[in-house]
C-alpha cells in the first residue's frame, strides 16, 4: 500500500524484542488522518530516518529516553511536507525536519520543528550529514575527542553516517584516520572514497593484529559506535591521555545476556587509569545542542568545497521499514539507511 491521503499508516509497536526485533515486535495498522487544532499544522511524512537508537526505545530498560509504549507509534526522525498551518513560520508546502515517527501523517504545534524552506536541495540530508548523524560526529570528535594534528583516530562503524563522518573530519582537522568496518567492500570504501589512511575488517579472525599493525603509534582518538569484540581490539592499543566518545554500541543492542569470556570490567578500569584516558557517553541534542548552528555552518561549508562526502541508502516503502532497521542493526546498511514514505513499493 502506497502513502494515501485518505489514511494515516502507522508501524506500532506490538511487543517488546528479546534479542533481535522480529516480525512481531511492530505492526502495521490504518487510522484516521488527524485533524490540527488550533494553532497546530499537519504534517505528511517524505522521509524517515532509520538509526541504531531505536533498538533501546523498544525496550522498557532505563535508559536516557522513556521507551516506546505497547500500541505507540514507533518514533524516529522525519523529513515532512507541510499539508495545512495554523502555525506562524510554516506555510503549506514547506518542507521541515521533525520527530513524526514511523506514520504517514503527524500533528506538530511548531516545537521541536525545523523549517527547510520550499525546496532545499537534498531534504532527506537534513536526517544525515546535515542532521542528527552529521551533528554527533561533529561534536564528538570535536568537543570530547578533541584531536590534534598528527594525532591517530580510530573509528568504528567507519561507513556508517556517523563514522564516515567521524573520520572525514579528522583527515580535515590533520590526523592520521584508520576506520574499523564490516567487509572489504566496506573498507575499500572508507580509503578510497572517504580518504582515510586504512581500515581494518572486524569480521577477520586476526583483528587485533590487523588493528595493531595499522596503528603504529598507537591510538589517540577513539570513536566508539560498536562495542564488542571491536572495542577488545581497541583497548590495549590506546595511548596515554586518549579520548574517547561513546556514540553507540550496536554490536550489544541485541544482547540477552554478559558476554561470554572473562570477566574484563578489571582490565577496562584498570587501563583506564593507569593510561589516564578520557571516556564520555553523550547524547546529542542532551549534551550540545547550543553547538548546532556553529555545526551547520561548518558542515555546510566543507560540503560545498567537496572536502565531504556522503552515501545514502534510499529504501522506497514505508512496509520496509521494519527489515530495514534489522538489517541496520545487523550492519548491513551502506551509508545513511532512509525509508521514503511516498515509495511504490510496497
Amino acid at each position: 500500500m502506497t502513502q494515501s491521503d485518505r489514511i494515516n499508516r502507522q508501524w506500532i509497536l506490538a511487543e517488546r524484542p528479546v534479542g533481535e526485533p522480529d516480525d512481531n515486535t511492530l505492526r502495521l495498522v490504518e487510522a484516521p488522518i488527524p485533524a490540527p487544532d488550533q494553532n497546530e499544522m499537519l504534517l505528511r511524512a517524505e522521509y524517515l530516518s532509520l538509526d541504531p537508537y531505536m533498538r533501546g526505545r523498544m525496550s522498557a530498560a532505563k535508559s536516557y529516553a522513556d521507551p516506546v509504549e505497547i500500541g505507540e507509534v514507533m518514533v524516529g526522525g522525519t523529513v515532512s511536507r507541510v499539508e495545512s498551518s495554523n502555525v506562524k513560520g510554516f506555510a503549506p508546502g514547506d518542507w521541515v525536519l521533525n520527530y513524526g515517527g514511523w506514520q504517514d501523517y503527524s500533528v506538530s504545534d511548531g516545537v521541536g520543528v525545523t523549517n527547510l524552506g520550499p525546496d532545499p536541495a537534498q531534504p532527506s540530508w537534513a536526517l544525515g550529514i546535515l542532521g542528527m548523524p552529521g551533528f554527533t560526529a561533529w561534536a564528538g570528535l570535536t568537543q570530547i575527542g578533541q584531536p590534534k594534528p598528527g594525532e591517530t583516530i580510530v573509528v568504528a562503524a567507519a561507513t556508517g553516517p556517523v563514522g564516515a563522518t567521524v573520520g572525514q573530519i579528522g583527515k580535515i582537522l590533520g590526523c592520521r584516520v584508520v576506520g574499523i568496518a564490516g567487509g572489504p567492500e566496506k573498507c575499500a570504501y572508507a580509503v578510497d572514497m572517504l580518504g582515510f589512511d586504512a581500515c581494518v575488517d572486524h569480521k577477520q579472525e586476526d583483528l587485533p593484529q590487523a588493528l595493531a599493525a595499522a596503528v603504529p603509534d598507537g591510538i589517540d582518538v577513539y570513536f566508539e559506535n560498536v562495542g564488542g569484540r571491536v572495542f577488545d581490539a581497541v583497548l590495549p592499543l590506546l595511548n596515554t591521555f586518549a579520548r574517547i566518545p561513546v556514540c553507540g554500541l550496536i554490536a550489544q543492542y541485541n544482547a540477552t545476556d554478559l558476554p561470554p569470556g572473562p570477566d574484563r570490567l578489571g582490565l577496562l578500569t584498570g587501563t583506564i587509569l593507569t593510561r589516564q584516558l578520557t571516556v564520555r557517553g553523550f547524547i546529542i541534542f542532551d549534551s550540545f545542542a547550543e553547538l548546532y548552528p556553529e555545526f551547520a555552518r561548518q558542515m555546510t561549508g566543507w560540503i560545498a568545497e567537496g572536502k565531504i562526502q556522503y552515501r545514502e541508502e534510499v529504501i522506497d516503502g514505508l512496509a520496509k521499514a521494519p527489515t530495514a532497521l534489522i538489517g541496520l542493526l545487523r550492519g548491513e546498511n551502506f551509508g545513511k539507511r532512509v525509508i521514503r514514505m511516498s515509495g511504490n513499493n510496497d
